[in-house]
């Protein structure tokens, strides 16, 4: 045991703490043994908080962005009871009507809507095997989307370089047309989805259907397959035959571009591919079609407005 000469116990001790913080000030952290000093870089000390104060605030503003992208995401969508009230009861007008009336103001013409609503049972199911064989074969197998076409149409326009092909089954179409618009974003395709799904759980596949072939576009103003058929054809929905449904259910894609009016040509190409589906989906029992389908006309929004 060491001793301390020339003075007291207390004086001893005093003299080597004094030492000690002589010999180690500014330069680390002394532990229990007087050997062992813990050093401590009071810069880089310094550098780790201003790190750790850079990745808070980081996430902060991720989290504020989250935050912000939920309200956002959550104020465009529909209030579900609004959803769930269509099981009962039509709606007066959708917002792809209120859209196309704005495009027409914008463009000095008089908007218009003309509508006709008729239940399932009073349409052709001629029309209702084109429109599933030509928007949505999977229909009744999926809960609203259809991945897989989805992905297969995401891939072509990854490779068009181009937002030209959707992939949307007949819930997401009628979820656009009843709540959003024609306007082409990931956002509205991530609410869209959304409602579709509500769709599904809220109306059943049979409502659906009857909703989207009486709300859906068929030319400028007008509106359901009652209004297409006596428009283009003359008749009712009721009583559309093989070709007239084809025709109707080839001009889904982009009714006011693609119908026998404006582009001939184009509808008679569309309406022969729709056959060719319906045939191949056992609906329709036609020879001298091809073994392929003519390709599909292009889904786009970017139509020219009509003229008048």
């Amino acid at each position: 045991m060491r001793s301390c000469s020339g003075g007291s116990w207390d004086g001893c001790i005093e003299g080597r703490r004094g030492g000690r913080a002589k010999g180690t000030e500014g330069s680390g952290i002394v532990n229990g043994d007087d050997s062992r000093v813990i050093s401590v870089d009071p810069g880089a000390w310094r550098r780790y908080r201003r790190a750790m104060r850079r990745l808070l605030s980081v996430l902060g503003v991720l989290l504020l962005c989250l935050v912000a992208f939920a309200l956002y995401f959550y104020v465009g969508l529909p209030d579900r009871a609004e959803v769930r009230a269509l099981a009962r009861t039509n709606p007066a007008r959708t917002s792809l009507m209120r859209q196309r009336a704005q495009e027409a103001k914008q463009a000095r013409r008089k908007p218009q809507v003309i509508q006709s609503y008729v239940p399932i049972s009073q349409i052709s199911r001629h029309l209702i095997h084109a429109v599933l064989a030509s928007e949505d074969q999977k229909f009744f197998g999926h809960g609203g989307a259809d991945w897989e076409a989805m992905q297969v149409a995401a891939e072509q326009d990854r490779s068009s370089g181009r937002f030209a092909r959707g992939g949307s089954t007949i819930t997401q179409q009628l979820a656009k047309n009843l709540f959003f618009t024609t306007h082409k974003s990931m956002i509205r395709k991530l609410r869209e989805l959304l409602v579709a799904r509500w769709l599904e759980q809220d109306l059943g596949k049979r409502r659906i259907l009857e909703l989207y072939l009486n709300v859906i576009e068929w030319g400028d103003g007008l509106y359901g397959c009652q209004t297409a058929a006596q428009a283009y054809f003359d008749t009712t929905a009721a009583a559309l035959g093989p070709e007239e449904a084809a025709g109707l259910a080839a001009m889904i894609p982009n009714p006011r571009r693609i119908n026998p009016r404006t582009a001939p040509a184009a509808y008679a190409r569309a309406r022969k591919r729709v056959l060719w589906l319906m045939s191949h989906a056992g609906f329709l029992a036609t020879s001298g079609l091809g073994r392929d389908p003519p390709p599909p006309p292009e889904d786009t929004d970017s139509e020219p407005e009509p003229a008048g």
